[in-house]
Protein backbone atom coordinates (compact mmCIF):
# COMPACT_ATOMS: atom_id res chain seq x y z
CA UNK A 1 0.00 0.00 0.00
CA UNK A 2 0.66 3.63 -0.85
CA UNK A 3 0.94 6.43 1.68
CA UNK A 4 -2.11 7.84 0.52
CA UNK A 5 -3.83 4.86 0.71
CA UNK A 6 -2.41 3.81 4.45
CA UNK A 7 -3.74 7.48 5.40
CA UNK A 8 -7.11 6.98 3.60
CA UNK A 9 -7.36 3.58 5.63
CA UNK A 10 -6.54 5.25 9.22
CA UNK A 11 -9.61 8.02 8.54
CA UNK A 12 -12.08 5.04 7.60
CA UNK A 13 -10.77 3.53 11.00
CA UNK A 14 -11.00 6.34 12.73
CA UNK A 15 -14.56 6.91 11.30
CA UNK A 16 -15.17 3.49 12.73
CA UNK A 17 -14.41 4.19 16.20
CA UNK A 18 -16.40 7.18 16.33
CA UNK A 19 -19.20 5.93 15.18
CA UNK A 20 -19.46 2.80 17.17
CA UNK A 21 -17.63 3.39 20.22
CA UNK A 22 -14.96 0.56 19.71
CA UNK A 23 -11.26 0.68 21.30
CA UNK A 24 -8.98 1.35 18.18
CA UNK A 25 -7.24 -2.10 18.87
CA UNK A 26 -10.70 -4.33 17.67
CA UNK A 27 -11.24 -1.76 14.44
CA UNK A 28 -7.98 -1.92 13.27
CA UNK A 29 -8.05 -6.19 13.66
CA UNK A 30 -11.39 -6.04 12.26
CA UNK A 31 -9.63 -3.55 8.99
CA UNK A 32 -7.36 -6.10 8.85
CA UNK A 33 -9.14 -9.08 8.34
CA UNK A 34 -11.62 -7.51 6.06
CA UNK A 35 -8.78 -6.18 4.07
CA UNK A 36 -6.08 -9.55 3.27
CA UNK A 37 -4.21 -7.54 0.83
CA UNK A 38 -2.45 -5.29 3.66
CA UNK A 39 0.19 -6.99 4.55
CA UNK A 40 1.72 -6.79 8.11
CA UNK A 41 4.02 -3.78 7.62
CA UNK A 42 0.70 -1.95 6.48
CA UNK A 43 -1.08 -2.38 9.00
CA UNK A 44 1.91 -1.64 11.73
CA UNK A 45 1.78 1.94 9.42
CA UNK A 46 -1.85 2.60 9.65
CA UNK A 47 -1.92 1.38 13.24
CA UNK A 48 0.51 4.23 14.26
CA UNK A 49 -1.58 6.59 11.82
CA UNK A 50 -5.00 6.08 13.71
CA UNK A 51 -2.71 6.01 17.37
CA UNK A 52 -0.83 9.01 16.15
CA UNK A 53 -4.17 11.16 14.96
CA UNK A 54 -5.67 9.94 18.83
CA UNK A 55 -2.50 11.15 20.53
CA UNK A 56 -2.70 14.57 18.69
CA UNK A 57 -6.51 15.36 18.21
CA UNK A 58 -6.80 18.19 20.13
CA UNK A 59 -3.82 20.09 18.37
CA UNK A 60 -4.28 18.64 15.11
CA UNK A 61 -8.47 19.98 15.05
CA UNK A 62 -6.98 23.75 16.91
CA UNK A 63 -4.77 24.11 13.84
CA UNK A 64 -7.06 21.92 10.93
CA UNK A 65 -9.79 24.63 11.94
CA UNK A 66 -11.95 20.90 11.89
CA UNK A 67 -12.55 18.47 14.49
CA UNK A 68 -13.08 15.15 12.32
CA UNK A 69 -10.72 12.15 11.61
CA UNK A 70 -9.52 13.85 8.71
CA UNK A 71 -8.23 16.53 10.28
CA UNK A 72 -7.10 14.37 12.81
CA UNK A 73 -4.98 12.09 10.37
CA UNK A 74 -3.84 14.92 8.18
CA UNK A 75 -2.52 16.64 11.58
CA UNK A 76 -1.07 13.94 13.09
CA UNK A 77 1.18 12.87 9.54
CA UNK A 78 1.84 17.18 9.07
CA UNK A 79 2.90 17.67 12.75
CA UNK A 80 3.10 14.54 14.64
CA UNK A 81 5.06 12.45 12.20
CA UNK A 82 6.57 15.64 10.06
CA UNK A 83 5.41 15.11 6.49
CA UNK A 84 5.76 17.81 4.26
CA UNK A 85 2.85 19.80 3.09
CA UNK A 86 4.30 18.94 -0.64
CA UNK A 87 4.83 15.10 0.25
CA UNK A 88 0.71 14.96 1.45
CA UNK A 89 -0.66 16.59 -1.37
CA UNK A 90 1.40 13.93 -3.77
CA UNK A 91 -0.08 11.32 -1.29
CA UNK A 92 -3.35 12.47 -2.71
CA UNK A 93 -2.94 11.77 -5.86
CA UNK A 94 -0.68 8.60 -6.18
CA UNK A 95 -3.94 6.30 -6.39
CA UNK A 96 -7.30 5.44 -6.52
CA UNK A 97 -7.19 4.18 -3.00
CA UNK A 98 -5.75 7.44 -1.67
CA UNK A 99 -7.45 10.54 0.53
CA UNK A 100 -9.13 13.22 -1.31
CA UNK A 101 -7.47 16.27 -2.95
CA UNK A 102 -6.36 18.48 -0.12
CA UNK A 103 -8.95 21.36 -0.04
CA UNK A 104 -7.22 25.21 -0.30
CA UNK A 105 -7.90 25.77 3.58
CA UNK A 106 -6.18 22.15 4.18
CA UNK A 107 -3.20 23.18 2.28
CA UNK A 108 -2.89 26.53 4.13
CA UNK A 109 -3.78 25.04 7.56
CA UNK A 110 -0.76 22.48 6.87
CA UNK A 111 1.57 24.96 5.81
CA UNK A 112 0.82 27.94 8.04
CA UNK A 113 -1.33 27.03 10.94
CA UNK A 114 0.92 27.05 14.20
CA UNK A 115 -0.59 26.51 18.12
CA UNK A 116 -0.05 30.16 18.98
CA UNK A 117 -2.52 31.36 21.15
CA UNK A 118 -4.24 27.77 21.92
CA UNK A 119 -4.89 27.03 25.10
CA UNK A 120 -2.73 24.58 27.88
CA UNK A 121 -4.98 21.68 27.28
CA UNK A 122 -4.93 21.57 23.02
CA UNK A 123 -1.24 22.47 22.97
CA UNK A 124 -1.10 19.47 25.68
CA UNK A 125 -3.39 17.61 23.76
CA UNK A 126 -5.27 16.17 26.93
CA UNK A 127 -8.86 16.77 27.88
CA UNK A 128 -9.93 20.84 28.84
CA UNK A 129 -12.01 19.33 32.23
CA UNK A 130 -8.35 18.10 33.46
CA UNK A 131 -6.55 21.42 32.90
CA UNK A 132 -6.97 22.25 36.45
CA UNK A 133 -5.72 18.98 37.98
CA UNK A 134 -2.85 18.90 35.10
CA UNK A 135 -2.47 22.91 36.46
CA UNK A 136 -1.79 21.72 40.31
CA UNK A 137 0.97 19.43 39.56
CA UNK A 138 2.69 20.55 36.60
CA UNK A 139 1.76 24.15 36.49
CA UNK A 140 3.13 26.43 33.47
CA UNK A 141 4.63 23.18 32.24
CA UNK A 142 1.67 21.41 31.93
CA UNK A 143 1.13 21.82 27.90
CA UNK A 144 4.89 20.58 27.73
CA UNK A 145 4.22 17.69 29.94
CA UNK A 146 0.89 16.97 28.40
CA UNK A 147 2.69 16.62 24.85
CA UNK A 148 5.47 14.36 25.94
CA UNK A 149 2.60 12.71 27.71
CA UNK A 150 1.06 12.15 24.17
CA UNK A 151 3.98 10.97 22.40
CA UNK A 152 4.62 7.86 21.39
CA UNK A 153 6.47 5.44 23.99
CA UNK A 154 9.78 3.10 24.38
CA UNK A 155 9.52 -0.33 24.70
CA UNK A 156 11.29 -0.67 28.29
CA UNK A 157 12.82 -3.98 29.31
CA UNK A 158 13.37 -4.96 32.55
CA UNK A 159 16.43 -7.91 33.39
CA UNK A 160 15.77 -10.11 35.58
CA UNK A 161 19.00 -10.31 37.41
CA UNK A 162 17.92 -13.74 38.97
CA UNK A 163 18.70 -14.76 35.73
CA UNK A 164 21.02 -12.86 33.48
CA UNK A 165 22.80 -9.60 33.77
CA UNK A 166 21.60 -6.30 31.83
CA UNK A 167 24.75 -6.49 29.97
CA UNK A 168 24.60 -9.64 28.79
CA UNK A 169 20.88 -8.80 27.58
CA UNK A 170 21.60 -5.97 25.73
CA UNK A 171 24.53 -7.63 23.78
CA UNK A 172 21.81 -10.30 22.78
CA UNK A 173 19.48 -8.09 21.41
CA UNK A 174 21.47 -5.36 19.95
CA UNK A 175 22.76 -8.52 17.74
CA UNK A 176 19.44 -9.77 17.19
CA UNK A 177 18.16 -9.66 13.17
CA UNK A 178 14.94 -8.64 14.79
CA UNK A 179 16.14 -5.42 15.92
CA UNK A 180 16.63 -3.10 13.22
CA UNK A 181 19.42 -0.27 13.07
CA UNK A 182 17.72 2.98 13.36
CA UNK A 183 18.00 4.87 10.14
CA UNK A 184 19.62 8.48 12.25
CA UNK A 185 22.25 5.56 13.39
CA UNK A 186 21.10 6.31 16.86
CA UNK A 187 21.35 3.36 19.11
CA UNK A 188 18.65 0.63 19.04
CA UNK A 189 18.56 -0.15 22.26
CA UNK A 190 20.36 0.78 25.42
CA UNK A 191 20.94 0.68 29.42
CA UNK A 192 18.04 2.98 30.56
CA UNK A 193 18.90 6.05 32.47
CA UNK A 194 18.02 5.79 35.77
CA UNK A 195 17.14 2.07 36.87
CA UNK A 196 19.91 0.27 36.26
CA UNK A 197 17.95 -3.22 35.41
CA UNK A 198 16.40 -1.31 32.64
CA UNK A 199 17.11 -1.79 28.90
CA UNK A 200 15.58 0.61 26.51
CA UNK A 201 14.33 0.41 22.51
CA UNK A 202 13.27 3.83 21.36
CA UNK A 203 10.22 3.80 19.37
CA UNK A 204 10.00 3.26 15.57
CA UNK A 205 7.09 4.61 13.16
CA UNK A 206 5.96 1.23 11.40
CA UNK A 207 8.19 -1.30 13.29
CA UNK A 208 7.41 -3.37 16.20
CA UNK A 209 10.37 -5.73 18.76
CA UNK A 210 9.09 -8.94 18.71
CA UNK A 211 10.37 -9.14 22.20
CA UNK A 212 8.49 -12.47 22.84
CA UNK A 213 10.53 -14.43 20.40
CA UNK A 214 13.85 -13.58 21.46
CA UNK A 215 15.26 -16.29 23.83
CA UNK A 216 16.08 -14.29 26.69
CA UNK A 217 12.80 -13.72 27.28
CA UNK A 218 11.56 -17.45 27.06
CA UNK A 219 13.78 -18.30 29.75
CA UNK A 220 13.06 -15.56 32.16
CA UNK A 221 16.01 -13.39 31.67
CA UNK A 222 13.58 -10.48 31.04
CA UNK A 223 10.10 -8.36 31.22
CA UNK A 224 8.52 -5.87 29.39
CA UNK A 225 8.02 -2.72 32.20
CA UNK A 226 8.37 0.91 31.89
CA UNK A 227 11.64 2.14 33.72
CA UNK A 228 9.13 4.32 35.96
CA UNK A 229 7.79 1.04 36.96
CA UNK A 230 10.77 -0.53 37.84
CA UNK A 231 12.30 2.39 39.78
CA UNK A 232 8.64 2.54 42.01
CA UNK A 233 9.67 -1.16 42.94
CA UNK A 234 13.33 -0.11 43.88
CA UNK A 235 12.46 2.84 46.02
CA UNK A 236 10.37 1.11 47.70
CA UNK A 237 13.39 -0.15 49.77
CA UNK A 238 13.44 -3.99 49.07
CA UNK A 239 15.84 -6.12 50.32
CA UNK A 240 16.50 -9.62 50.78
CA UNK A 241 15.57 -11.64 54.03
CA UNK A 242 12.67 -9.11 54.01
CA UNK A 243 8.41 -9.97 54.12
CA UNK A 244 6.87 -8.01 51.50
CA UNK A 245 3.54 -8.08 50.77
CA UNK A 246 2.19 -6.68 46.96
CA UNK A 247 -1.42 -6.45 48.08
CA UNK A 248 -2.19 -4.91 44.24
CA UNK A 249 -0.37 -7.20 42.19
CA UNK A 250 -2.18 -7.74 38.81
CA UNK A 251 -0.24 -9.52 36.42
CA UNK A 252 2.82 -9.74 38.63
CA UNK A 253 5.13 -7.21 36.71
CA UNK A 254 6.39 -5.32 40.57
CA UNK A 255 5.94 -8.49 42.33
CA UNK A 256 8.18 -9.78 39.77
CA UNK A 257 10.63 -6.60 40.11
CA UNK A 258 10.38 -6.83 44.04
CA UNK A 259 11.37 -10.78 43.51
CA UNK A 260 14.25 -9.61 41.98
CA UNK A 261 15.38 -7.08 44.43
CA UNK A 262 14.55 -9.25 47.47
CA UNK A 263 17.36 -12.00 45.54
CA UNK A 264 14.51 -14.82 46.54
CA UNK A 265 15.43 -14.49 50.11
CA UNK A 266 12.89 -13.66 52.69
CA UNK A 267 9.40 -13.85 51.74
CA UNK A 268 7.09 -12.01 49.01
CA UNK A 269 2.76 -12.38 49.19
CA UNK A 270 0.81 -11.50 45.89
CA UNK A 271 -2.66 -10.66 46.54
CA UNK A 272 -5.13 -9.08 44.48
CA UNK A 273 -9.22 -8.69 44.60
CA UNK A 274 -9.61 -9.67 41.67
CA UNK A 275 -8.78 -13.11 41.00
CA UNK A 276 -8.90 -13.26 37.10
CA UNK A 277 -5.79 -10.19 37.68
CA UNK A 278 -3.75 -12.90 38.90
CA UNK A 279 -4.00 -15.28 36.09
CA UNK A 280 -0.98 -15.06 34.21
CA UNK A 281 0.74 -14.53 38.17
CA UNK A 282 1.60 -17.93 38.50
CA UNK A 283 3.60 -18.84 34.83
CA UNK A 284 5.57 -15.91 35.17
CA UNK A 285 6.98 -16.37 38.38
CA UNK A 286 8.16 -19.41 37.28
CA UNK A 287 9.66 -18.57 33.96
CA UNK A 288 11.58 -15.62 36.09
CA UNK A 289 13.06 -18.60 38.09
CA UNK A 290 11.56 -16.62 41.43
CA UNK A 291 11.31 -19.11 44.68
CA UNK A 292 10.51 -16.52 47.72
CA UNK A 293 6.58 -15.94 46.37
CA UNK A 294 3.40 -17.38 47.62
CA UNK A 295 0.43 -16.22 45.00
CA UNK A 296 -2.51 -15.29 47.35
CA UNK A 297 -5.96 -16.04 45.57
CA UNK A 298 -9.07 -14.24 47.13
CA UNK A 299 -11.64 -16.11 48.51
CA UNK A 300 -15.05 -15.46 49.20
CA UNK A 301 -15.78 -17.12 53.26
CA UNK A 302 -12.14 -16.44 54.23
CA UNK A 303 -9.69 -13.40 54.26
CA UNK A 304 -6.66 -15.20 53.10
CA UNK A 305 -4.46 -12.00 54.39
CA UNK A 306 -5.28 -11.75 58.52
CA UNK A 307 -2.43 -14.15 59.23
CA UNK A 308 -0.31 -11.38 57.72
CA UNK A 309 -1.42 -8.72 59.73
CA UNK A 310 1.46 -6.41 61.60
CA UNK A 311 4.36 -8.83 60.09
CA UNK A 312 5.17 -7.05 57.12
CA UNK A 313 8.21 -4.78 56.08
CA UNK A 314 6.84 -3.27 53.38
CA UNK A 315 3.43 -3.54 51.67
CA UNK A 316 3.46 -2.31 48.22
CA UNK A 317 -0.13 -1.07 47.27
CA UNK A 318 -0.24 -0.37 43.27
CA UNK A 319 -3.48 1.01 43.35
CA UNK A 320 -6.26 0.93 41.01
CA UNK A 321 -6.15 4.69 38.90
CA UNK A 322 -6.88 6.08 35.55
CA UNK A 323 -3.80 5.48 34.32
CA UNK A 324 -3.42 9.07 32.67
CA UNK A 325 0.67 8.41 33.18
CA UNK A 326 0.23 5.86 30.45
CA UNK A 327 -1.43 7.80 27.88
CA UNK A 328 1.15 7.59 25.26
CA UNK A 329 0.58 3.97 25.45
CA UNK A 330 -3.06 4.43 25.26
CA UNK A 331 -3.72 7.39 24.01
CA UNK A 332 -7.00 6.72 23.34
CA UNK A 333 -8.09 6.41 26.75
CA UNK A 334 -7.41 10.10 27.70
CA UNK A 335 -10.19 10.90 25.31
CA UNK A 336 -12.92 8.22 27.27
CA UNK A 337 -11.48 9.27 30.78
CA UNK A 338 -14.68 10.84 32.55
CA UNK A 339 -14.95 12.57 36.04
CA UNK A 340 -17.29 9.46 36.97
CA UNK A 341 -14.47 6.98 36.89
CA UNK A 342 -12.32 8.91 38.06
CA UNK A 343 -14.52 9.33 41.37
CA UNK A 344 -14.64 4.89 41.39
CA UNK A 345 -11.02 5.02 41.36
CA UNK A 346 -10.29 7.26 44.45
CA UNK A 347 -12.70 4.83 46.00
CA UNK A 348 -11.02 1.52 44.94
CA UNK A 349 -7.89 3.59 45.89
CA UNK A 350 -8.82 4.23 50.01
CA UNK A 351 -10.34 0.14 49.51
CA UNK A 352 -6.56 -1.00 48.76
CA UNK A 353 -4.89 1.73 51.52
CA UNK A 354 -7.29 0.09 54.41
CA UNK A 355 -6.51 -3.67 53.47
CA UNK A 356 -3.01 -2.85 52.69
CA UNK A 357 -2.18 -0.53 55.97
CA UNK A 358 -2.76 -3.35 58.64
CA UNK A 359 -0.28 -5.64 57.43
CA UNK A 360 2.45 -3.31 58.20
CA UNK A 361 4.54 -4.13 61.05
CA UNK A 362 4.99 -1.13 64.02
CA UNK A 363 8.19 0.43 61.98
CA UNK A 364 7.35 -1.31 58.30
CA UNK A 365 6.56 0.86 55.68
CA UNK A 366 3.37 1.41 53.36
CA UNK A 367 4.48 2.08 49.73
CA UNK A 368 1.54 3.81 47.81
CA UNK A 369 2.18 4.12 44.08
CA UNK A 370 -0.38 4.66 40.99
CA UNK A 371 0.62 5.45 37.40
CA UNK A 372 -1.10 8.61 37.27
CA UNK A 373 -0.33 12.70 37.26
CA UNK A 374 -3.71 13.60 38.56
CA UNK A 375 -3.40 14.75 41.87
CA UNK A 376 -6.88 13.81 43.29
CA UNK A 377 -6.16 10.11 43.07
CA UNK A 378 -2.32 10.99 44.36
CA UNK A 379 -1.83 13.48 46.93
CA UNK A 380 -5.20 13.87 47.64
CA UNK A 381 -5.63 10.21 48.57
CA UNK A 382 -2.65 10.26 50.13
CA UNK A 383 -3.74 13.27 52.39
CA UNK A 384 -6.96 11.51 53.41
CA UNK A 385 -5.63 8.29 54.41
CA UNK A 386 -2.80 10.22 56.88
CA UNK A 387 -5.84 12.25 58.45
CA UNK A 388 -7.83 8.86 59.61
CA UNK A 389 -4.58 6.63 60.23
CA UNK A 390 -2.38 8.72 62.68
CA UNK A 391 0.11 6.21 63.04
CA UNK A 392 1.34 6.74 59.45
CA UNK A 393 3.80 9.47 58.58
CA UNK A 394 5.45 10.28 54.88
CA UNK A 395 8.35 9.29 54.37
CA UNK A 396 10.93 12.15 53.05
CA UNK A 397 11.65 11.66 49.31
CA UNK A 398 14.81 12.43 49.62
CA UNK A 399 14.97 9.37 52.15
CA UNK A 400 13.59 7.20 49.56
CA UNK A 401 15.90 8.06 46.41
CA UNK A 402 18.93 8.05 48.76
CA UNK A 403 18.48 4.55 50.15
CA UNK A 404 17.69 3.60 46.26
CA UNK A 405 21.04 4.94 45.47
CA UNK A 406 19.21 7.21 42.90
CA UNK A 407 19.82 10.42 44.51
CA UNK A 408 19.68 12.35 40.95
CA UNK A 409 16.35 11.45 40.26
CA UNK A 410 14.76 13.57 42.45
CA UNK A 411 15.77 17.07 40.73
CA UNK A 412 14.01 15.58 38.03
CA UNK A 413 10.67 14.84 40.06
CA UNK A 414 8.00 17.13 40.23
CA UNK A 415 6.93 17.48 43.86
CA UNK A 416 3.31 16.05 44.94
CA UNK A 417 2.51 16.50 48.20
CA UNK A 418 4.69 13.79 50.30
CA UNK A 419 5.21 12.20 47.25
CA UNK A 420 7.56 12.02 43.79
CA UNK A 421 5.58 12.66 40.44
CA UNK A 422 7.73 11.23 37.68
CA UNK A 423 6.14 12.23 34.14
CA UNK A 424 7.35 11.39 30.55
CA UNK A 425 8.95 15.08 30.28
CA UNK A 426 10.84 15.24 33.47
CA UNK A 427 11.98 11.61 33.78
CA UNK A 428 11.06 10.14 30.31
CA UNK A 429 9.43 7.64 32.20
CA UNK A 430 5.93 6.96 32.27
CA UNK A 431 3.64 9.06 35.01
CA UNK A 432 4.27 7.69 38.32
CA UNK A 433 3.15 8.96 41.34
CA UNK A 434 5.38 7.32 44.57
CA UNK A 435 5.06 7.73 48.16
CA UNK A 436 6.35 5.95 51.13
CA UNK A 437 4.52 5.99 54.65
CA UNK A 438 6.01 5.03 57.60
CA UNK A 439 4.30 3.17 60.51
CA UNK A 440 5.06 4.03 63.93
CA UNK A 441 7.52 1.89 65.77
Amino acid sequence: MRPGARAQAAIEVLTDIEARKRPPADVLKEWGLSHRFAGSGDRAQIGDIVFGALRWKASSSFRMGMDDPRAWVLGALRWGFERTVESLEKDAYEETHAYSPLTEAERKALAEATLDGAPHHVRGDYPEWLDASFARVLGDERAAEGAALAAPAPLDLRVNRLKAKPETVLEDLLSSTQLKVREDGSPSAFITPWSPDGIRIPWQQGRTFPWAKEEAFVKGGFEVQDEGSQLAARLSGAKPGMQIADVCAGGGGKTLALAALMENKGQLYAYDVDSRRLSNCHERIERAGVRNCQVRTPKRDQDVLSDLHDLMDIVFIDAPCTGSGTWRRAPDSKWRLRPGALEKREQEQALALALGAPLVKPGGRLMYVTCSILPEENEDTITRFLAANPTFAPVNPTTLVSNAGLTGLLAHCHKAGSGLQMTPLATGTDGFFICGLQRSA
